[in-house]
């Protein structure tokens, strides 16, 4: 007998001839505690989370998924899916439940004649990148290649091609999609659209997503970089400038001011200085990149910089080295309305008292392509704020822990005053404000979404997630 978990996580016992037939209608491994592997399946990105699933379906299709939500239906289990595993709030892996693990379906397809891509969804935005640039051509996605594509997508998917070709999910033209009944549904602007407006924006609470189709667009394999270092001295200045030429830039520009400190693995003399980044990328000729983002790079005297052209898939698998799987991370997100100047006063003020040198705070510059789709054109919801603040509070010592979250939560509720609303769902903390969190990112579309998930997911089979309850 193993004992698992309720969705109301009450033990219950399984028996072993459950468990059997279950893998004997898998074609990918059915792992629990007892198993070899067992471990490194359960490890996800964020080293906080430690939690000991029952068993753990290593998918190796669509078929198999189908296998697994059925039986954590019938058996009434606690239900997790993982795609890429490094959603920050952990909601990827389950204590005592079942979890759907997607990361042996990594297949990426491209159609170079039509600009569409196939991707599984246990596939990484490093999947992504690599195979499309061999075709010159590019998928909005994020800023670390070891994302999930899953994950980033189906809560909005902010990257560098924000404001040049919009979030992932504006660039998303169908799903497949395995939902609570056990059935496989294809989602799209013709089929099931309901459930396809869902999914871009709330999708982890809708069912498990098999793969994706995407619209790709012509990306040169080198682009420009712009990531002058500048010291955390001179940020009074440099913000304001920033934000003022950000204000008439160009759509191939998007851009990060990125507050933080000079990580190890640069010269010794400078590791651990706190410093402001410009980072920007222009989505164009690289030679056009670097004339347009000379502005940027002289804004004061640069500590360090790094900007040069460089292979996209570079650019994409900078960050990776700085953010390794184990960390301890806890990240907030916040929409402003205006960058002013009281509140950079208070960014610098804030950077300066950070607990981690490890921990950026970042200022998204938004607009362009991702703000001409309409708040209720997805579920993703508010996209008119120009700006999204974002405290990625990352460290390695476990006595730190509590200190580092208690000045994220303080520092992302003192900033209140400068929004009107909103956040980014992939930034949410441990999501422990719940319905109010999650009112506040989708706003009017809400409701609709509880309506949908009682038509979808009446039971509430898929709850480990920022999780939207159905309607009554």
């Amino acid at each position: 007998m193993i004992e698992q978990h309720t969705r109301q996580a009450d033990p219950i016992s399984l028996d072993e001839s459950a468990i059997e037939a279950l893998r004997g209608r898998v074609r990918g491994p059915v792992l629990r505690p007892v198993d070899p592997d067992y471990d490194a399946a359960r490890a996800i990105q964020n080293g906080l989370i430690d939690r000991r699933p029952g068993l753990i379906v290593r998918c190796s299709g669509t078929a198999d998924v189908i296998e697994a939500v059925t039986f954590a239906r019938a058996h009434g289990l606690l239900l997790a899916v993982r795609g890429g595993g490094h959603n920050v709030a952990g909601n990827a892996i389950c204590d005592g439940g079942l979890v759907i693990d997607l990361s042996l379906m990594r297949a990426v397809h491209i159609d170079a004649g039509t600009r569409t891509v196939r991707v599984q969804g246990g596939a990484t935005w490093g999947d992504v990148d690599r195979e499309t640039q061999v075709f010159g051509l590019a998928v909005p996605g994020g800023v670390v290649a070891s994302t999930g594509v899953a994950g980033l997508t189906l809560h909005g998917g902010m990257g560098h091609l924000r404001r040049k070709h919009g979030l992932s999910i504006d660039n998303l033209l169908s799903v497949d999609i395995v939902t609570a009944d056990g059935q496989i549904r294809t989602a799209s602007a013709k089929e099931h659209a309901d459930l396809f407006w869902a999914v871009r924006g709330a999708g982890s609470n809708f069912g498990v997503v098999t793969s994706f189709e995407f619209r790709a667009h012509p990306l040169g394999q080198t682009v420009m970089l712009c990531a002058p270092m500048y010291a955390l001295e001179d940020a009074p200045r440099v913000v304001p400038a920033w934000r003022d030429f950000m204000a008439t830039a160009p759509e191939e520009i998007s851009s990060i001011a990125v507050f933080w400190s000079v990580p190890a693995g640069f010269p010794p003399e400078l590791v651990g200085t706190p410093v402001v980044i410009t980072a920007a990328v222009y989505a164009g000729p690289p030679e056009e990149g670097e004339r347009v983002l000379r502005p940027l790079r002289e804004l004061a005297t640069p500590v360090m910089d790094l900007s040069a052209p460089l292979p996209f898939t570079a650019i994409q698998s900078a960050f990776d080295p700085f953010f390794p799987k184990g960390l301890l991370m806890y990240w907030k997100s916040l929409y402003v309305d205006e960058l002013s100047d009281e509140l950079i006063r208070e960014l610098c003020r804030l950077a300066a008292e950070r607990p981690s040198a490890q921990s950026p705070i970042d200022i998204w510059h938004h607009g362009g392509a991702m703000r001409r789709t309409g708040a209720e054109a997805t579920a993703f919801g508010r996209r008119d704020a120009p700006y999204m603040l974002s405290f990625d509070s990352t460290w390695t010592d476990p006595r730190d822990t509590e200190r580092n979250i208690a000045w994220t939560r303080e520092a992302w509720a003192a900033l209140h005053r400068f929004s009107s609303g909103g956040l980014y769902l992939n930034f949410a903390g441990f999501g422990e404000e719940k319905e109010e969190l999650l009112r506040a990112a989708y706003g009017g579309n809400f409701e609709q979404l509880r309506s949908l998930k009682a038509k979808y997911d009446p039971t509430n089979l898929f709850r480990m997630n920022l999780n939207i309850p159905p309607s009554a």
